[in-house]
This record gives C-alpha cells, sequence and structure tokens, in this order.
C-alpha cells in the first residue's frame, strides 16, 4: 500500500518535516512516479496502526470518564434549598443593613453635633469681637461727648457774643432813615433761600402795606417809623 506525504501525514499523524527526514534517512521505503513521492506501507502496519489509534482513543475517552465520575464524587453534596434557609438568609441580610444604617445614623449625627459645635464657636468669637469693638466704640464716643460739650460750652458764650453784635448792629439800622430791602437783607446771617422767601414776602405786600417804600423798581424800608418784625421772620 502506498500513500502520499500528506496521507502519511494525517494517517500517521506526523509532521512533513519529520516524514522527509526519514525519506532522508532511509528509515522509509519510498518511490517517486511523475515526481510525486509514495511511501510504501504494508497493509497489515496500517491495520494495526489504525487498530491502535482506535484502541488509544477509547482508552483515552474511558480514562476521561472514569476521572470526571471521581471529580464529581468528590464534590461536596449541595443541600437542598428549603424555605426555612431562605427566610433564614433574608433574616441575615436584613439585621446586616439594619447595622449599616444604625452606623450611618450614627455618623450623620455625630457630623450634624460637629456642625452644631463649629457654629457656635464661631458666634462666640464674632460676639467677642462686636463686644471690644462696642467697648471701643463706647470710649471714643464718651470722649467725643466731652469734647463737644466742652467746645459747645466754648461754642455759646461766643454765639452770645456775635448775637449781641448783632442785635446792637440791628438797631444802628433800624435808627437809620430808609434802607434798601436787598442790602439789609445781605446785611442779615440768612442763608438764600430765607432771603428769597423774605423779598417774595415784601413784594407781595408791598402795594397793600404802606410801610413798604418802591422806588425806582427797589423796596426800601424805614426803621425809623415802622416795625417789620412780622415780615422779617425766617
Amino acid at each position: 500500500m502506498r500513500l502520499t506525504l500528506d496521507e502519511y501525514s494525517k494517517h500517521f499523524k506526523m509532521s512533513k518535516e519529520m516524514i522527509n527526514s526519514k525519506l532522508r534517512a532511509k528509515k522509509l521505503n519510498y518511490i517517486i512516479e511523475d515526481g510525486t513521492t509514495y511511501i510504501i506501507v504494508p497493509r497489515n502496519s496500517v491495520e494495526s496502526e489504525k487498530h491502535a489509534a482506535i484502541t488509544k482513543d477509547q482508552q483515552e475517552q474511558k480514562e476521561k470518564k472514569e476521572t470526571i465520575e471521581e471529580e464529581v464524587k468528590k464534590m461536596p453534596t449541595k443541600p437542598k434549598t428549603t424555605v426555612a434557609m431562605v427566610l433564614s438568609l433574608y433574616q441575615k441580610e436584613n439585621q446586616q443593613l439594619k447595622e449599616k444604617i444604625i452606623q450611618l445614623e450614627a455618623k450623620i449625627d455625630k457630623l450634624i453635633d460637629d456642625k452644631e459645635q463649629m457654629l457656635r464657636d464661631e458666634m462666640n468669637k464674632i460676639e467677642q469681637v462686636y463686644s471690644k469693638k462696642d467697648e471701643q466704640l463706647k470710649s471714643i464716643l464718651e470722649l467725643m461727648n466731652t469734647q463737644l460739650l466742652a467746645q459747645k460750652t466754648q461754642t455759646i458764650h461766643d454765639i452770645e457774643t456775635v448775637v449781641e453784635t448783632e442785635v446792637s448792629s440791628k438797631k444802628e439800622k433800624k435808627e437809620d432813615e430808609i434802607v434798601e430791602l436787598k442790602e439789609y437783607l445781605k446785611s442779615l446771617d440768612l442763608e438764600p433761600h430765607q432771603r428769597k422767601i423774605i423779598k417774595k414776602r415784601f413784594l407781595a405786600v408791598y402795594d397793600k402795606d404802606i410801610r413798604v417804600i418802591k422806588q425806582n423798581g427797589k423796596l426800601y424800608l424805614n426803621f425809623s417809623k415802622y416795625d417789620y418784625s412780622d415780615l422779617l421772620e425766617y
């Protein structure tokens, strides 16, 4: 029986490199026809090899089966799940969850307490700062009040002197014969808006009140004859 290199390789499960090596070493009988190499193999050798291969495969399968059976026997038998087992498992998980919840609640309470304590400490610090500021401000105000009182006393004396001077000056002006209203108002210590109010008051009554004299579009007052205190109020 003759086999090509491919057939021989498949049949005997041998690589082509090994077959070529055996051919070079002349360990195999072969012939070459039309450029193709054929290996001469006795038929009984093929049959025995085939039988040996089948026997080997069967033996391997048998050994694998026995190995699997032994491993299955060695495996621990899984207990049968019952309702009681399931309930017990759920109860255990619930208990673990409850414990975790208690731990979380304790952590949350601690965080809240720490936060509140921090806020209290900050408030105390702020109150202390403001208390010190209040004391400083109170001292400053008392000092300023003392200084203002001293200045006020001095100012009152100065004002009394000035008022007496102004009164005497006004009396002297009243003793004059005729004074222009605009010039007289300028001599008084009045604000611009106060002078405007007094001037409007005189303009409103000059044609009805004989005390007001108008000459060349100007208003004049005669303090030697009349009293203008009601029109000069401000």
